[in-house]
């Protein structure tokens, strides 16, 4: 009997284990896939598929740096819609690649006004074109060539044009308040970046438009970084610019001297590292090898 009774408490025991693992298997699946994350001031980050978004959320509005694709521009805004009642008074575009632009549509009729430097307008405009996915655009509707400022409640929003870079439209946008700066894809934290020479980009020019943004910006300032090798290290110092500095100059310095040695482009693109970089990971050097060649050969 006891025997019994013992068999039947083990099998409900595991019928509970397996019903509680499944509920929580579940309740795992059904976990967003993104992450929503305060900084600080009101300042925060969301990222899902595509380059990090910025965030500002306060009683008088709402602001956001970048819109990676549609799905997660949705996921975005039901988000902010739980921060608050107010508008979306700006999205703002670091640059045009689709990554960051594609879920500009999603803002259609919510967000207020458009930003982005004319560059970026201008490339943007001109790969919808080319691919005539026009309709599915939310283009920028103000630009700037240098600078750009807005406020939204007590936060002065700030974006800077130090040159050409990554591509030829590039802006930094400066939570003024919050110190907090979004780089775009000036930035590839510890990844080998992709340098888009259809769209203007420069290794050479990288490396003055980094040095440009290290005087401008603070040693307090925080940084949000466009893409990452580990998707954890989004945000980071100003050393994380220094360093991207240093894989710009490594990258220009290498391929200088394998060009003056007379190696061809396919004998450069053998190349699985560059002397001088320890920390730069990913499947892409080759892309910074070949902008690289066809840059300095030019």
């Amino acid at each position: 009997m006891q025997r019994r009774r013992f068999i039947a408490n083990s099998l409900l025991s595991a019928g509970a284990l397996a019903l509680s693992s499944q509920s929580s298997f579940a309740s795992w699946l059904l976990q967003p896939a993104y992450k929503f994350k305060p900084l600080r001031n009101n300042v925060g980050i969301f990222t899902e598929q595509g380059g990090t978004i910025a965030w500002l959320t306060n009683k008088d509005g709402i602001a956001v740096v970048d819109a990676e694709f549609p799905p997660q521009a949705e996921h975005l805004i039901a988000e902010l819609k739980k921060q608050s009642e107010k508008p979306i008074e700006w999205l703002i575009n670091t640059h045009h690649h689709g990554d960051h632009t594609s879920g500009n549509i999603a803002f259609k009729g919510i967000a207020k006004k458009v930003a982005a430097h004319a560059n970026s307008l201008a490339n943007q405009q001109n790969v919808a074109k080319a691919q005539k996915s026009e309709e599915k655009q939310l283009f920028p509707d103000t630009t700037f060539t240098t600078e750009w400022k807005a406020k939204v409640g007590d936060e002065n929003i700030h974006a800077y044009y130090f040159g050409a870079g990554h591509t030829n439209g590039d802006s930094m946008i400066h939570f003024e308040h919050a110190n907090i700066v979004h780089t775009g894809d000036l930035v590839f934290n510890r990844r080998y970046p992709f340098v888009d020479r259809t769209a203007g980009a420069s290794v050479k020019a990288w490396i003055t438009t980094l040095q440009k943004a290290q005087k401008q910006f603070s040693k307090d300032t925080l940084f949000v970084f466009g893409h990452a090798f580990d998707p954890e290290k989004v945000t980071g110092s100003m050393a994380d610019l220094k360093a991207m500095q240093n894989y710009m100059e490594r990258l220009v310095d290498f391929v200088n001297a394998q060009i003056k040695a007379g190696k061809t482009k396919e004998e450069v693109l053998t190349a699985t590292s560059i002397p001088g970089v320890t920390d730069w990971q990913g499947d892409g050097i080759k892309r910074s090898l070949t902008a690289a060649y066809e840059e300095l050969s030019a």
